[in-house]
């Protein structure tokens, strides 16, 4: 599976019409009448994930979600393009998809993409500290991160491209008329958060020391939060969804990215964050994972798990920066109802904490 190259699907099915995001429900009827024309309307079931801090998700479904043949249509959250590649977005779907790691894209349309159901149950955030469980989320990242590229292209890390981008939006939606915003206690909420020349310093900052971490650039979720996990008991896995922010990264920065989500989302609890033990036989089986799918001999050295451990906490700084900035930006467009300026406080409060303690990190 791994050894070969990542290539993307065939061209993808659009449907040219944009669904109501408060009144959803007739704009899929006519979507689904195109992708599942055998089911009658009056059978069709919706249910509304409430998950997501981005998008809406609705599953549709006839008789049981559980059973195959289930739709999950997502609609994009307000602005969201703005941060979002969404064609690369689809080919990474089709990429984790021809490799077994994720579901089938049916197709997308104006506002949104219908994908296949998964079938599981969202993770919940205690059982990422249950061993049997993250071995699994483990074991299923080192399969994902051993996907090589295209054949004969390079692959280029994603994260400096990316946070440079949500600087520049940042600063932009600083100096936009509030009216531009979301609502104006933004205006207000700029206070609370670090100044753009501060965010810009640290940046910098974060990219000289980073770009001296010898980590390998690898396929990466970049967003493997619980909810972006479903948990399928009967068959003992995991499968990783959603990849709005998959593509060419640091592998310490996904690994390090998933242990901050230990913190949780809707009251991050830094508390929660794993300790040195459960990390150490996180990414033991992560290794043994990766090599394995990699066709390597998977015996894992204490000294490999101390230098990856060293990686992942740098690298953990960046994610929490990344997020910071993302949930700025939330604050200022977003429709969603959640307290994305708290979010974004918490998680640079974090990066300022631990930064020097992570900086000074070595093997010896």
């Amino acid at each position: 599976m791994d050894s070969a190259c990542a290539g993307a699907g065939n061209q993808l099915l659009h449907v040219d019409i944009h669904i109501d995001e408060h009144e959803p429900q007739r704009g899929i009827l006519d979507l689904l009448s195109r992708l599942r024309p055998h089911w009658k309307a009056q059978d069709i079931q919706m249910k509304t994930f409430t998950e997501g801090i981005t998008n809406q998700l609705i599953g549709c479904y006839v008789g049981s979600l559980q059973e195959p043949g289930c739709v999950l249509v997502r609609l994009y959250g307000r602005k969201t393009e703005l941060y979002v590649n969404r064609d690369r977005e689809v080919e990474m779907f089709q990429v984790f998809h021809a490799h077994g790691c994720g579901p089938q894209i049916y197709c997308s349309f104006q506002n949104g993409i219908c994908y296949e159901f998964v079938r599981g149950t969202v993770l919940d955030d205690d059982l990422l500290q249950q061993p049997s469980i993250y071995r699994l989320i483990a074991a299923e990242m080192g399969r994902i991160h051993s996907i090589q590229p295209k054949c004969g292209l390079s692959a280029e890390p994603l994260l400096w491209t990316k946070m440079s981008h949500f600087l520049t939006l940042v600063q932009s939606s600083i100096n936009s008329s509030p009216s531009e915003q979301r609502c104006t206690k933004s205006s207000a909420a700029l206070l609370e958060v670090p100044s753009f020349e501060t965010l810009s310093a640290e940046m910098e900052s974060l990219k000289r020391h980073l770009s001296q971490t010898d980590s390998p650039t690898v396929l990466c979720h970049n967003d493997l939060l619980t909810k972006n996990i479903i948990y399928n008991q009967k068959e003992g896995m995991v499968k990783f969804i959603d990849y709005e922010y998959a593509d060419y990264n640091y592998q310490a920065f996904d690994i390090g990215n998933h242990f901050n989500e230990f913190a949780g989302v809707n009251d991050v609890n830094y508390s929660l964050y794993p300790s040195r033990e459960l990390q150490r036989d996180w990414l033991t089986a992560y290794l043994e994972s990766y090599k394995h799918s990699a066709g390597r001999e998977v015996t894992v050295t204490e000294a490999e798990v101390t230098q990856l451990y060293i990686q992942v906490c740098k690298f953990s700084l960046a994610s929490n920066f990344f997020w910071g900035l993302w949930a700025i930006l939330q604050s200022r467009f977003s429709s969603i109802d959640f307290d994305f300026q708290r979010y974004a406080t918490a998680r640079l409060n974090f990066y300022f904490e631990k930064k020097e303690e992570y900086f000074g990190l070595t093997m010896n």
